[in-house]
């Protein structure tokens, strides 16, 4: 791999491009085993330059500047100073909502512009998408100015809340008397709930791609809850975030998300890559050290670690469990997986050094220091509600207000264009072109920009959902190996400026929104959508989508079916149940 050029799979590219589809996912399949995305280094390093000096550096020197704080190589003045932290979550919703943290770059489907977010979402007649049609005021599909002003106001409210300095709170005074930093002041912190609520009813994009899952929370945290509540909040809002990341793994479909992982993490040898699959490379179903990696290094430690974090007041087991979930963000973020999530993943190592280190359970912040139980369970069942409903009934909540980050299990897509309809997809309002033509204005031939988006598919048939989303797309469309199949996380960055692993903003809707525009012919675009399985469910369900018909089929799935084959279908699809059905393609 070169520090400028990507690392390319040793294939011919017109003699690869001439085969079956099934035999070039077999390919690809392999390829990414050894070389993952074959990104430049110079895509790394990008990456981490900005996550240290524009995300790090740049967001605490304008946290210490503007609360009267010295500068940041003074650590040991800051790192506890409550504002520290609220004005750290301020500045990670700010570049969220500019789509300047995750879902950024190269590794995200954003060749150029690297950026889409705020190009997308300040620009009025750019796709929307409501998350509830029966939600008043919201028909429609395409912003206008009411949705720009909402999103510009977002903007400014978060700079005023980062820069102006704290306010003097009485609680604080009381539990820290030498603290002269002070607080956001809470009214500063209650306009950007109100600004993402009012967003949030009419677009679920710019809602969840500002994090507000996690973030919307704390921020009601600062505005409403005197100082020890706040922290014993924030602890409370932190735990729940890991332990239902941690159950929600706790499925089929985890072990299968390591391995494409691991081996799409650069630094990471040859030997183990291969480890992480039974027999490569006639298997490449998890190893056991592949479940190992998942199931004891990640599932137990997410669950375990912050159950200890949270409860223990023994200061040296509480360190051990702080250590263990640094290096577990740590981890996650040495691997630049695609959603590239970095800031997130630093934030929360932060989260863990401040709340559990610097205000610990022995020093008045243990949860039963809050000043009404009353209030506790208000907050737990608060903060319960999105996960548990959405462990149930994914359909109905984003995997990530579920809290089921990395889980493997979420509502997935892919695209299949009729040869040449593709570029029907340029005449939709947007600020980005099709990522072939990103790709080929960045420097690559043609044939290899098709092959590098052809890499996405090879991932994500290493996942378990793919087997059945595949397998209604070779069961339906008999011109499968003349079309140009696109991966529904990876292509909608281009459309909409944002995803993060769910099909929430890649399916029916979206299909219907591009629609609008492209006005692709009956067989031109044929999507499959397939559901995340509820928790301990064995079903997942998918919807065949015709862009210019309609939804025309509807059917299910098996898990126990998709984890039993190899990515590439040797046996063919996957037995489907099909519960409607509008027409033939």
């Amino acid at each position: 791999m070169g520090f400028t050029t990507p690392d390319l799979p040793d294939v011919d590219p017109d003699e690869f491009l001439k085969k079956p589809l099934m035999e070039r996912i077999r390919i690809l399949n392999l390829d990414w085993v050894e070389q993952g995305f074959g990104a430049p280094r110079m895509v790394h390093c990008i990456y981490i330059l900005k996550l240290v000096v524009f995300y790090a550096i740049a967001g605490l020197s304008i946290a210490l500047a503007t609360s009267g704080l010295p500068a940041f190589w003074h650590v040991a003045d800051w790192w506890n100073q409550p504002i520290v932290y609220q004005k750290a979550i301020v500045w990670t919703i700010l570049l969220e909502a500019m789509n300047l943290a995750g879902s950024w770059g190269p590794l995200a489907g954003k060749f150029k512009p690297m950026t889409g977010g705020i190009l997308f979402w300040a620009r009025p007649g750019t796709i929307r998408e409501r998350p509830y049609k029966w939600i008043p005021l919201t028909a429609g599909d395409r912003r206008n100015w009411l949705d720009v002003g909402l999103y510009a106001a977002l903007l400014v409210s978060l700079v005023v809340a980062l820069v102006m300095p704290g306010v003097h709170s009485a609680s604080l005074t009381e539990r820290l008397p030498d603290n002269t930093s002070g607080l956001i002041n809470p009214v500063l912190a209650a306009i950007p709930i109100v600004l993402l609520v009012l967003i949030g009813l009419r677009d679920k994009i710019v809602f969840m791609a500002c994090r507000s899952e996690q973030y919307l929370p704390a921020l009601i945290f600062f505005a409403v809850l005197p100082f020890t509540d706040m922290i014993i909040a924030l602890k409370l809002l932190i735990l729940i975030v890991w332990v239902g990341a941690g159950v929600s793994k706790m499925t089929k479909h985890f072990s299968y998300v390591v391995p494409p992982m691991v081996s799409n993490t650069f630094w990471t040898p040859k030997w183990l890559r291969r480890a992480q699959y039974r027999d490569f490379p006639n298997d490449l179903r998890p190893s056991r050290v592949a479940g190992f990696m998942a199931h004891v290094q990640g599932t137990f430690i997410e669950v375990a670690a912050p159950l200890i974090l949270f409860f223990s007041t023994n200061k040296w087991l509480t360190l051990i469990a702080a250590l263990f979930m640094v290096a577990f963000h740590a981890f996650i973020i040495s691997t630049f997986p695609l959603a590239v999530p970095l800031e997130w993943n630093v934030l929360f190592i932060y989260a863990v050094v401040f709340l559990f280190l610097g205000f610990p359970a022995w020093d008045g912040y243990y949860i039963t220091d809050m000043s009404s139980p009353w209030l506790t369970v208000a907050i737990v069942i608060g903060l319960l509600v999105f996960p548990v409903l959405g462990n149930f009934r994914p359909d109905k909540v984003s995997f990530l207000a579920s809290m089921r980050q990395y889980s493997g299990n979420w509502a997935t897509s892919l695209w299949a264009f009729a040869p040449g309809a593709e570029e029907k997809l340029n005449r939709v309002t947007r600020s980005a072109g099709n990522q072939l033509d990103q790709l080929i204005a960045s420097g690559y031939e043609p044939n290899w920009a098709e092959i590098t988006l052809q890499r996405t598919i090879g991932f994500r048939s290493l996942h378990t959902h793919a087997r059945g989303t595949i397998s209604v797309l070779l069961s339906r469309l008999p011109d499968i190996d003349s079309r140009s199949v696109r991966e529904g996380e990876f292509l909608c960055n281009s459309l909409i400026g944002f995803n993060f692993g769910d099909a929430h903003w890649h399916g029916p809707d979206l299909v219907e929104a591009v629609q609008d525009e492209a006005n692709f012919a009956p067989g031109e675009l044929v999507v499959v959508v397939a559901e995340s399985s509820s928790l301990g469910g064995n079903v997942q369900r998918y919807q065949l989508v015709d862009a210019a018909l309609g939804v025309i089929e509807t059917g299910t799935f098996l898990v126990s079916d998709e984890v039993n084959e190899q990515p590439w279908l040797p046996n063919g699809p996957i037995p489907l149940q099909v519960d409607w059905a509008r027409s033939a393609v």
